[in-house]
């Protein structure tokens, strides 16, 4: 009997890129490489590879990566900028299966002092950024960082203008560690009910 893939679990694993920003956890480009090998044996879904943009050395693992793992789908992160969408395109070239990342902050406070930007300014910049990112693949990521201390309604507003954009899967990620798991499990319900286009699409929550 074939799975209904609404009862399919995908694993995203992150740890070659959100996992590496822990004190003492650095890897060279072979320790990396190993470990992606290791969770394609695993069998993991998606493996976040890095952050192209952020150094050469990020650049060249996340190519060798794409490259060199059979498998799984290779994503790379990118914030809302052409700059990053560009180099995570081109470091994410040699993959079989390649998914583009991007995010921006959407809590008023991250907006007002992280970005300096009024809310309809970060919904323009979200938007440009997925349908950027689908000029390239046709396997786009969106997360609205901090979206749990984020207003209800934007973030509803925001989600759904990225997947009319073109986003496939959308991460609803509790970035500074703030909310409580039945606070967490509202939000999801409330997105579920309210965002137009969710129930095409992946969402899923970052655990770490």
């Amino acid at each position: 009997m074939a799975m209904d893939l609404k009862d399919y679990v995908r694993i995203f694993d992150t740890t070659l890129r959100d996992g590496e920003q822990c004190p003492g956890a650095a890897m060279t480009e072979n320790e990396k490489l190993e470990i992606a090998s290791q969770l394609a044996t695993m069998k993991v879904d998606i493996i976040e590879a890095g952050f192209p943009v952020s150094s050469p050395v990020q650049f060249q693992a996340v190519e060798r990566i794409a490259r060199e793992t059979e498998g799984p789908m290779i994503a790379a992160l990118a914030r809302a900028m052409k700059a990053d969408i560009e180099a995570a395109s081109k470091a994410l070239q040699p993959a079989k299966k390649r998914r583009i990342h991007t995010f921006i902050a959407s809590s008023p406070i991250h907006m007002k002092y992280k970005l300096g930007k009024e809310p309809k300014e970060v919904l323009k910049m979200a938007v440009e950024a997925v349908t950027l990112c689908r000029q390239f693949v046709d396997d786009v990521e969106f997360s609205p960082e901090d979206a749990t201390r984020s207003e209800p309604e934007f973030l509803r507003e925001l989600c759904e203008a990225v997947i009319a954009a073109g986003a496939t899967t959308i991460n609803i990620p509790d970035t500074v560690g703030y909310t409580t798991p039945a606070e967490y499990g509202g939000l999801f319900k409330f997105l579920l009910s309210n965002v137009r286009g969710a129930e095409k699409n992946y969402l899923f929550c970052s655990l770490s």
